[in-house]
């Protein structure tokens, strides 16, 4: 991969192809960083890396295909992306409920919680410690994803997303001497990503939406500018929180 120069920051997006990971990646491109996108499907990061290039030049983006829930495949990841310099900004983004229900038995519900615990959690974990010793001290930044499914359910996806939270305070704890901060952004409803697939149809979504104060969806721009912030040195003293942005569905605590 490309080199990136002294003054441009560098930012590593897992899930980065689609939905709110590409609004994510796009902001930084725009904002003169160099991304590399991370993720299972080489047709849609190759695609966000090209687009982000033809915008914002040939060194905006690179992308890696990996499976960020196999220890080797992000070793392997990490190191791709150390080979370009120091690491300013990690967004673990990848992740969903793909466990979204089960025959009853118990077999099925230990599939959908083992599922989803790799899905959200191992994703988060093994992407941030295999690339701890490239992140730049002082200065790194460390954004999760999280869910208002963390704090209301439903139950292996918001229980994984909550385990996010319980990694974001160690990590802040963990790092905060060297000058590294450690945050999550729990997005509420967020139309045009990919996230609900056949289920978002017009009712589904109109739920979503009624269940808010504001009367309207979430858009991928917005939490990537609350990411933004998070990796931003005017965040320095932000470190340890869980960003809530949901339209009001649920209030703050």
């Amino acid at each position: 991969m490309t080199t990136a120069s002294t003054q441009q920051r560098r930012v590593v997006v897992s899930g980065g192809g689609t939905g709110i990971g590409r609004a994510t990646a796009a902001a930084f491109a725009a904002d003169g960083a160099q991304v590399v996108v991370l993720g299972r499907r080489e047709e849609v990061l190759r695609a966000a890396a090209e687009e982000l290039r033809a915008q914002y030049g040939k060194d905006a983006a690179d992308y890696r295909v990996a499976d960020l829930t196999e220890p080797a495949q992000v070793r392997e990841a990490a190191a791709f992306v150390a080979s370009g310099g120091p690491v300013d900004v990690v967004v673990t983004n990848a992740g969903g409920n793909v466990a979204t229900g089960d025959d009853g038995s118990l077999e099925g519900i230990a599939d959908g919680y083992r599922r989803n615990f790799a899905a959200n959690v191992l994703t988060a974990v093994l992407l941030t410690e295999a690339l701890l010793p490239h992140l730049r001290r002082p200065g790194g930044r460390i954004v999760h994803l999280s869910s208002i499914a963390a704090v209301r359910g439903p139950g292996s996806y918001g229980g994984a997303k909550a385990a996010v939270h319980a990694y974001t305070y160690e990590l802040a704890a963990r790092l905060g001497a060297e000058g590294i901060t450690a945050n999550a952004v729990a997005p509420g409803f967020v139309g045009g990503t990919e996230f609900f697939g056949d289920r978002a149809t017009p009712e589904f979504v109109a739920t979503r939406v009624d269940a808010t104060l504001t009367g309207q969806p979430g858009r991928p721009e917005e939490i990537a500018a609350a990411i933004q912030y998070l990796a931003s040195p005017a965040a320095a003293y932000v470190t340890g929180q869980i960003l809530h942005i949901n339209g009001g569905t649920v209030l703050g605590r």
